[in-house]
């Protein structure tokens, strides 16, 4: 069957585009900022690689709203948003840490857009990208190895045979005993743990750089929820004598002079906390004991409210840009 190589990019096709557009100008503000700090030489190359990725992007996107008439979106510039030399406000751990975590953000982000691609270029754009942030993902783990900063998650003792599920107890988890945590609960406890420690200590750096009191304050309640949701995901660890990863806070400098946009900043915590929310989704479906879906859900409910009160912030200070939106055909009515 013959394709339409000229069919009109759908709603998703041109959403996952200009969420992709905002999210590679934004890291190219970062990595470069990233590429100036970074002292080890292993670490600075990745950096490198990691920008390149980024900046290779940003041509294709641009082709791909022009061949539609789509402005092309404000996103983020290092004229504006950055500056590339400033001091130094995250550690060379924290760097790679941030380049594994984005690493594997971008390639959940990338998924969902090769499944909501229909149009062939779009799918093959979606799944070039993927392909690099899996090698991406790849080089940062390797490297975080080779240094002894990778953080396992725990070891499973193997059963003596296999078997089915015979008590009910299996779902419980509110009154009385409960059962040890399964590997699936484990791994995403795990996992989510250590996204909080990054997510920690970003907002950490980001609190002493921000330009405004409002944004400044933002940060600082962001990091408790975010440090009380680490708590409480831990202390099911601990309930079960299982490690539970350290928090990265030691790896911010003292640096207080700009480094990030308001706007940058605001928007990168937006993308956080969505990655998030998406992450508690995903731990939420595969957790059989009820009292871990209810803290996901309340845990979910609490950054909801969180990121709501951010975007009223951005819509204040004039930073949240449209995303791709339908026509209003009232107000096209009403001329």
């Amino acid at each position: 069957m013959e394709t339409n190589h000229n069919a009109r990019l759908t709603s998703t096709e041109i959403t996952q585009l200009w969420t992709n557009y905002m999210d590679d100008s934004m890291a190219i503000c970062v990595f470069r900022y990233f590429f100036n700090i970074v002292e080890d030489n292993e670490v600075k190359e990745l950096v490198k690689y990691a920008l390149d990725l980024a900046e290779s992007h940003i041509p294709k996107l641009n082709s791909f709203f022009e061949g539609e008439n789509y402005p092309v979106p404000i996103g983020f510039n290092i004229n504006e948003d950055v500056d590339v030399n400033a001091p130094r406000l995250y550690s060379d751990s924290y760097i790679l840490t941030y380049i594994r975590d984005m690493s594997q953000i971008g390639m959940n982000n990338y998924s969902v857009a090769i499944a909501c691609s229909a149009r062939e270029d779009i799918y093959d754009y979606f799944s070039h990208n993927f392909t690099e942030a899996n090698m991406l993902h790849k080089k940062a783990l390797k490297l975080m190895l080779s240094k002894g900063l990778n953080v396992r998650p725990p070891y499973l003792s193997p059963p003596k045979k296999a078997g089915y599920i015979k008590k009910q107890r299996f779902l419980t988890g509110w009154f009385g005993e409960r059962r040890p945590l399964n590997g699936m609960e484990i791994s995403n406890l795990f996992s989510n743990i250590l996204r909080n420690a990054l997510e920690i200590a970003t907002l950490i750096g980001f609190a002493q750089v921000a330009n405004s009191k409002e944004v400044r304050q933002y940060m600082e309640r962001g990091k408790e929820i975010t440090a009380k949701h680490a708590e409480v995901l831990g202390s099911v660890m601990r309930e079960n004598d299982l490690p539970v990863p350290m928090t990265l806070e030691t790896e911010v400098t003292d640096c207080t002079t700009f480094v990030f946009s308001d706007k940058l900043i605001m928007y990168h915590t937006t993308t956080l906390n969505a990655a998030v929310l998406g992450f508690y989704g995903f731990s939420l479906a595969a957790s059989h004991r009820r009292d871990l879906g209810h803290q996901y859900t309340r845990l979910s409910t609490e950054i909801t409210a969180y990121c709501e009160d951010g975007a009223n912030i951005m819509i204040n200070n004039g930073w949240l840009e449209e995303p791709p939106m339908a026509s209003d055909r009232q107000q096209l009515a009403d001329g």
